[in-house]
Order: C-alpha cells, then sequence, then structure tokens
C-alpha cells in the first residue's frame, strides 16, 4: 500500500507496511461491538437501504445506513457517540489494477495530485481545515482502491464534505503542469526511497512479475515504473481522472459523532450536483495456476540474504482467503507456530521467519520469507521449510492450533476495529468488493467457522509445487541463493522497472 500526502513545499512522504513480506495491501481492521439496532432515517430523492439486525449470538454490530445519491454516490453512515470525532472516508474503486501496461503508477500519482487544491480549495486549505483544528487527513492506494480520509472534530464535518466534493467535481479546474510534474517528481521519489533503495525492497515486485503474465492486471507494481511515470502527461492523468473519480465510482463512510438527518442533509448539498461518470468496465482478472516451480535469483545491495517463496491463491473474492490466513498463523507468528519454532527456534536456523495470506480484491499470494542465521544457508533453510510444510499437509493442524490460531484470528478482527476510521474501512471495504457494507459480519462468521479440514485441504490445494522462489543475495554472490545450480538470474531492465530473467 503507498500512502502519502504533500507538504509544504509540495514534497510527499511514502509509508509501505509490508509486515515484513509486501507493500501492497491494506489491513482491513475490525472491532467488536454490542449488538444494537440500526438507524434508518428517510433522506429526499435518495434511495436508502437498512443495515439488518444482527443474527442471534452475533457478538459485533456496527450501526450504519446507505443512502445513494441520483448520481450514483454511495453514501454509509454509523453514527457512534463514545468519542467526539468523525472520519470522513472516500473509497474510489480504482487502483493499479485498472491501469494499462505501459502506463502503470497512474492511480497512485492522482493520489498525490487530489492533494494540490481544487477550484475552491486553495493548496493548503486542507491541512488547514483538518490538522490546523487537532485533526488530520490522508489517502493511500493498492491495487483496487484509493482513498482519502479525514479525522476532524465533529463541528467541521460540513468542511470536510465540501472540501470532498470540491476536489471529486472541481479539481482539474486547478490542476496544470507545474502542479502535475511537482507530484510526478515525488511519486518518483517515493519509489527510489520506499523500492529502489531499500534492503530488498524490490522483493515482491520480482515475485509478482515472475508469478504472473504480462497482461495480467496485478502484475505491475503499484507505484508504477519510473520510466513510464517519465512519459505520463497531464492530459493522461486528467484523462483518468474522469473516467475513475466519479461520484458513482465512489464510496463515502461517515463514521463517529454524526447527526445523520443534517449529515445526509450535508451530502446532498454538496455531492448531489456533481455528474455522473460514464460506465467502468472492470479489468478480467483470471485465476493463477503456475504448472511448475520458478527459481530466480536477485543480486542486492544487501548484507545477508534472504530467501522468499510465494504461491499463487485467491483474492476476497474467494472463501479459501479466511482460511488462508488461518494456515499463515498455524505456520508463523508466535513461538509455538511451526515454521517459527522450528526454524528459529528448535534448530536455530534462522533469524526471522513470516508467513502471511496477501489478498487484493480478485487474487491473492501466499508467501513466506525467511532471513537465515549466520552459517545457515538459504538451501538449508529451503529444505526445512518444504519438510515442515509437507508434514502440515499430511497432517493437517492438532486441535490446540486450531484454537489458537482461530482466536488469534477473531481477537485481531474485532479488537483492530477500536477508532472509527478502522470501522469506516470495513464498511467502505464491504460495499465496495462485495456489495456490502455489513460484510464484515459475514467475514467474522467465516473466520469462526474455519475447520481443521478447511486448513488442510486449502494447504494442499494452494501450497503445490506450482510457486515462485525468490533469493535475494549480496552483490557478486550467487552462490548464496537456494540451490543456485537450478536458480536464474533476475536482472533490472535498464529503464529500471521491469525484471528479466537470464534464459527466459
Amino acid at each position: 500500500m503507498a500512502q502519502s500526502k504533500p507538504h509544504g513545499n509540495l514534497s510527499g512522504s511514502i509509508t509501505v507496511r509490508i509486515d515484513a513480506l509486501i507493500p501492497h495491501f491494506i489491513p482491513m481492521n475490525r472491532l467488536r461491538l454490542a449488538a444494537v439496532v440500526c438507524l434508518a432515517v428517510a433522506a429526499p430523492a435518495v434511495a436508502i437501504a437498512q443495515a439488518k439486525a444482527p443474527a442471534s449470538g452475533a457478538s459485533i454490530n456496527i450501526p450504519f445506513e446507505k443512502m445513494v445519491l441520483p448520481n450514483g454516490l454511495t453514501v454509509i453512515l454509523s453514527p457512534d457517540h463514545s468519542v467526539p470525532r468523525v472520519n470522513v472516508d472516500v473509497w474510489y474503486h480504482v487502483g493499479s489494477k485498472n491501469e494499462k501496461r505501459g502506463r502503470t503508477g497512474f492511480a497512485h500519482m492522482f493520489e498525490h495530485v487530489m492533494f494540490t487544491g481544487s477550484l475552491n480549495v486553495a493548496y493548503g486549505l486542507h491541512d488547514r481545515y483538518t490538522e490546523g483544528v487537532g485533526g488530520d487527513n490522508n489517502g493511500s492506494t493498492n491495487n483496487d482502491r484509493t482513498n482519502y480520509y479525514e479525522n476532524i472534530p465533529p463541528n467541521y464535518l460540513e468542511t470536510a464534505l465540501w472540501m470532498e466534493a470540491d476536489r471529486m467535481g472541481f479539481l482539474l479546474d486547478k490542476l496544470d503542469e507545474a502542479k502535475f510534474n511537482a507530484q510526478r517528481d515525488i511519486v518518483q521519489n517515493e519509489r527510489r526511497q520506499g523500492i529502489d533503495n531499500q534492503p530488498y525492497g524490490r522483493t515482491f515486485e520480482i515475485l509478482t512479475s515472475q508469478m504472473l503474465p504480462d497482461s495480467h492486471p496485478y502484475s505491475w507494481p503499484v507505484v508504477g515504473y519510473l520510466s513510464e511515470l517519465q512519459k505520463a502527461t497531464v492530459e493522461d492523468v486528467k484523462e483518468f481522472f474522469r473516467l475513475y473519480y466519479a461520484p458513482n465510482n465512489a464510496t463515502i463512510a461517515i463514521v463517529g459523532d454524526i447527526d445523520p438527518v443534517k449529515t445526509k442533509q450535508w451530502v446532498t448539498k454538496y455531492f448531489g450536483d456533481l455528474k455522473k461518470g460514464a460506465p467502468i468496465v472492470r479489468p478480467t482478472v483470471p485465476p493463477t495456476i503456475l504448472a511448475a516451480e520458478k527459481r530466480v535469483t536477485f543480486e542486492d545491495r544487501v548484507q545477508v540474504p534472504r530467501l522468499s517463496i510465494a504461491w499463487p491463491t485467491v483474492g476476497e473474492d474467494s472463501e479459501d482467503d479466511k482460511v488462508l490466513d488461518i494456515v499463515s498463523a498455524v505456520l508463523s507468528g508466535p513461538r509455538t507456530a511451526r515454521l517459527t519454532k522450528e526454524l528459529v527456534y528448535d534448530k536455530q536456523f534462522a533469524a526471522s521467519v513470516a508467513a502471511q495470506q496477501a489478498t487484493s480484491e480478485n487474487h491473492g499470494m501466499f508467501i513466506a520469507q525467511i532471513t537465515p542465521r549466520p552459517g545457515h544457508t538459504l538451501t538449508e533453510i529451503e529444505a526445512t521449510v518444504d519438510s515442515i510444510i509437507a508434514r502440515f499437509k499430511r497432517e493437517g493442524p492438532t486441535a490446540e492450533e486450531m484454537t489458537k490460531a482461530t482466536a488469534g484470528a477473531e481477537f485481531g478482527f474485532v479488537s483492530a476495529l477500536e477508532n472509527s476510521l478502522a470501522k469506516a474501512e470495513i464498511l467502505n471495504k464491504g460495499s465496495v468488493y462485495h456489495g456490502d457494507a455489513g460484510y464484515y459480519k459475514k467475514e467474522y462468521a467465516g473466520i469462526k467457522a474455519v475447520t481443521a479440514a478447511d486448513v488442510k485441504r486449502v494447504a494442499n490445494k494452494y501450497l503445490t509445487g506450482g510457486r515462485v522462489v525468490v533469493s535475494v543475495v549480496p552483490l557478486g554472490k550467487p552462490e548464496q541463493a537456494s540451490k543456485p545450480d537450478q536458480s536464474k538470474k533476475v536482472t533490472v531492465a535498464a529503464d529500471g522497472g521491469h525484471y528479466l530473467v537470464e534464459g527466459k
């Protein structure tokens, strides 16, 4: 996930959440709430959908109501008067997968452009009316969506809605060549700082480039390639905005200390007259199946080698995604997890171990990443990982492992939603990806319903020989790769972005 906002002299910063693995996925946080009856307040000229009361025995419920303006804008309102704060979280259903090969990085670059001022909101005013009153604002981009949020005192809610509406409807009125060039330079800098000049920073891109064909909409990085960003023009970006930054491609979650009646009046006032955009054709995302293993070595400016193994899996649109999260919890994390226990504690081969199901809307990867201790090779570590996973696939998880993994997943789901922005995110996620802002209930129930048989089935289905194995080694030391005689060398193309494999 790229997350950034320009400040002061139009300089910006990028925050990359890796969880030791992957930069492109934003966490969907959760919260346990007492069951309450949802609000349903009528509003003129809008369609209203009320969230259903929780089923008997349900332990969480986020009260919300949904309204859809005639121009297609979806708005989710969730009152929470426990803290005098409000979060406005705007999701545009556009990310890097909506780009075209040769024109990558547009979604993230436009995230930056959205902070440069619009027709009635001069540059700097957005910060003044959020940070200047004790709040904050920012945005982020991933493969599937771009979001912008304000966290503000309740008396600034109308102002926040006005500012979001102004840049949704009138950003291009103030976008010129100078602003565009400044933001393009910032994005290029972010790529250099956050990926190209980070130890192991290119690993995820290499895994992706080897796993997916060039035409696959998830095959390029969110931040884009330097050479393609340099070719982008202000007209290219304006065309991108006109298509994707329309009300019918946006969802707004407003969560916190709000008056729903007054909030809906403001939403209608500021967003109601914005024009509906053209219909959007979503890219087709084919399932990914690797017929055989791919092995590559990448020489980097690192002191210690690192092994990464990735298997193609599924996205948000598959129930197996939740099961893969449990698989990752059984394999890595706490001291008793299988990979962690054997590699880090029992045999002491590794300094760190992490495994994670990295999920986007229509695609996923299960990634294991291990850094060795001195005196131990990547070949030795890979053999141990393979042995542990093979045994796990044969036996399945124990009852104790299932209890720990599912309890941890459940706790993570409900405890992470302890702020209104996290609740806004999960409501938006459900609405955008699943057509149901209340989808979090199904997600939570799905976690609780995972069985040992599910875990064994899914591990055998996805953790197969069709995988990508990447050895990142110090410069000039390809022999430190795992099974170096079987591994092909990966190099970076002259344009600084694409990856080439010897003999491919």
